[in-house]
């Protein structure tokens, strides 16, 4: 009698370092890691009632950085965040998912204005809303936006929120 051992689990072991081998590690594990953006060379400056505060930021401007934004990620230094600049002006929605920090959602408005302020759970699936139609949405470590005293009606300047703004036709709010 021919005894023959399973080898199916060390083929697929093999088939799977020969594909991250071809691909990249990345391609193999894409989903489960952190994505981090380079920081952009301007600061982002919001003028609070504590005084002029300056974040050094990461900027998600296309679909593929929004939907991953800060997922997976086991912490954000002092002083940084991610903003999103999403493609018009509009109710936006975000969530938790795959996020384990705590983060503040600050909501902006497309000429740089702060509308709201909310608080993230980390890796929750609940929808945080902005209530109102925002261009802007800034990320930051949970705590910050009341550590630097920011509140609706402050304003947030860079040259990002600035291309937006002045593209703005006269007259419209």
């Amino acid at each position: 009698m021919i005894v023959r051992r399973k080898t199916t689990g060390l083929r697929a072991a093999w088939l799977f370092a020969l594909i991250c081998l071809c691909f990249g590690l990345n391609g193999c594990f894409a989903d489960d890691e952190a994505m981090i953006l380079p920081t952009d060379a301007a600061p982002l400056i919001i003028a609070s009632s504590k005084g002029d505060v300056a974040l050094s930021i990461e900027i998600a401007d296309d679909s593929s950085e929004q939907q991953r934004g800060l997922m997976h990620r086991g912490r954000l230094a002092d002083g940084s965040g991610m903003l999103f600049v999403l493609k018009e002006t509009r109710e936006a929605q975000f969530w938790m998912r795959n996020t384990p920090l705590p983060l503040d959602l600050v909501f902006v408005k497309d000429d740089g204005t702060i509308v709201t302020i909310k608080r993230g759970e980390p890796l929750s699936d609940a929808i945080i809303s902005s209530d109102a139609d925002v261009r802007f949405v800034l990320e930051i470590a949970a705590g910050e936006a009341q550590r630097l005293g920011l509140a609706p009606g402050d304003k947030l300047r860079h040259p990002v929120v600035s291309a937006i703004a002045d593209k703005k036709p006269d007259g419209i709010q």
